[in-house]
């Protein structure tokens, strides 16, 4: 692995230059914010571009860049972990938090019939990001082209991310 012996010590340095000293917005590690996706985002300043759309002590809110519906959002974790039974309280406590605020953010910018709200924990059980947990909230339509996904690896959204992200980032501010 990367975590042991002198080329995980070059590989660390090259990283540190690359990224400087790390960034209070972030877990602290810059060998995660160098290879994992969510980390690497939350170091960043640019929250517009990478669809950040709120940040709290212990999760952050982010549109899923690929997402199955507009409006298809993930709570992460700030810190680096991969399952619940590594989540303390306090990052449970304020993912479920933000999962409700972003039911009443969707259903008032979006109107869906329902929500589908899950974590994929494991690359086996679909998770395109398994070393670092999140939970889904997808905003559902009856007739909705949910299956299109799955049969036609095809997905249909009818906006633009930026579009979403300027509603929701709307909505939010208004609160």
């Amino acid at each position: 692995g990367l975590t042991r012996g002198a080329g995980a010590t070059s590989l660390h340095a090259a990283v540190q230059s690359r990224l400087g000293s790390g960034s209070s917005k972030s877990n602290g590690c810059l060998y995660h914010q160098y290879h994992c996706v969510f980390c690497r985002l939350q170091s960043e300043a640019n929250d517009r571009q990478n669809l950040i759309l709120l940040r709290k002590d212990h999760a952050f809110l982010i549109l899923n860049r690929f997402p199955y519906t507009a409006g298809h959002l993930m709570v992460v974790t700030n810190r680096h972990i991969a399952t619940l039974e590594d989540a303390t309280p306090a990052e449970l406590t304020e993912m479920i938090l933000l999962a409700r605020e972003s039911e009443g953010l969707l259903r008032k910018v979006y109107r869906p019939h329902g929500l589908n709200v899950g974590f994929n924990i494991g690359k086996s059980a679909g998770a395109g990001i398994a070393d670092h947990l999140h939970l889904h909230i997808v905003p559902r339509w009856e007739g909705d082209a949910n299956m299109v996904s799955v049969i036609g690896e095809t997905r249909v959204i009818p906006e633009e991310l930026e579009t979403t992200y300027d509603k929701l980032s709307a909505a939010l501010e208004r609160e």
